[in-house]
């Protein structure tokens, strides 16, 4: 079944509290180089077929439901279907 992924990460602009607790803990775990760290949400939604409709349905939920656009930016993707690999 098709899904369709909705990423909601914190504008720019706003604090990242949990990003910065992520970020301070990184080195005390033998972790170092990374710089910066943001924190979002990721929804899978699963659909029985993409079409213009279904997409423009997920777009407004979203826009409405899923993030507060006041403070959060988001992305609506179709998700390929992943590839198995062998071990």
């Amino acid at each position: 079944m098709p899904r369709v992924v909705v990423d909601v990460m914190p504008k720019p602009e706003i604090l990242d509290p949990q990003g910065k607790a992520v970020l301070g803990a990184l080195p005390r775990l033998g972790f170092t180089g990374v710089t910066e760290v943001r924190q979002g949400k990721r929804f899978e939604l699963e659909i029985p077929e993409v079409t213009d409709d279904a997409l423009a349905q997920i777009e407004k939920l979203a826009e409405t439901f899923l993030a507060n656009t006041v403070i959060e930016n988001y992305v609506v993707r179709v998700e390929e279907p992943a590839q198995e690999t062998a071990k």
